[in-house]
């Protein structure tokens, strides 16, 4: 399959600050850039964390409400500490959650679910920084073109299991969307085929009309 990789996807100029940056210096930087969070790194160019907009807020959600309008819950004394911090390393949300270029769409996507984040920093085998990876960019592989989709299915799919019992299949592709039909000679392989068609890079679903047939027999 022909899976495009974090580093074809990543962003490649990364704005970023260093651990001793001061907190305006921060929003000023976010600001300038129209970005909502930037990689902290240390003095060897690997991301030690993440600031955010919520990290900062954090500091306007620890004053005082003098008006009494907003009886919200006390912050957590984890949530204190950071919104009494000065500089990025010390606001940061850390240790940063890194991924590599070769990593694909899913392994990516899969971290950024478990972790529960919005971006990854980028890093090579020294953890030194490449890029940064969002989640925009993630779905940037469903921007791909029905007719490559379906050359890719037809040949990676259909073509590597026609031996197997499944050249009578064909796929039609619709916005992402992928219909099998055909017939195949071994029952086995219709959930096969579906599930490396729902492998394939820009695929939004699967559906399948696909018939069993009987295999030729030899003769005795």
């Amino acid at each position: 399959m022909e899976h495009r990789t974090i580093g074809e996807l990543m962003s490649r100029k990364v704005v970023s600050v260093r651990l001793d940056t001061p907190f305006k210096e921060i929003v000023r930087t976010l600001a300038d850039h129209a970005v909502s969070a930037v990689p902290v790194l240390d003095s060897l160019g690997r991301p030690a964390g993440i600031v955010s907009e919520a990290d900062l807020l954090r500091k306007a959600a620890d004053r005082t409400d003098l008006s009494g309008r907003t009886p919200l819950p006390d912050l957590e004394a984890w949530e204190r500490a950071r919104a009494e911090g000065r500089t990025a390393g010390e606001l940061m949300s850390a240790p940063a959650v890194c991924a590599h270029p070769e990593w694909t769409v899913v392994e990516a996507a899969r971290l950024m679910e478990v972790q529960q984040v919005k971006r990854l920093p980028v890093v090579d085998e020294a953890e030194a920084l490449l890029g940064i990876v969002s989640r925009g960019d993630l779905l940037r592989v469903f921007l791909r073109k029905d007719d490559a989709i379906r050359e890719e299915i037809a040949r990676e799919v259909i073509g590597r299991t026609a031996r197997l019992g499944a050249a009578g299949v064909t796929a039609e592709v619709v916005r992402g969307q992928v219909a099998l039909h055909g017939t195949v000679t071994d029952p086995l392989l219709v959930p096969v085929l579906v599930r490396m068609c729902a492998s394939v890079d820009g695929v939004v679903s699967v559906s399948e009309d696909v018939r069993v047939t009987a295999g030729l027999t030899t003769p005795a």
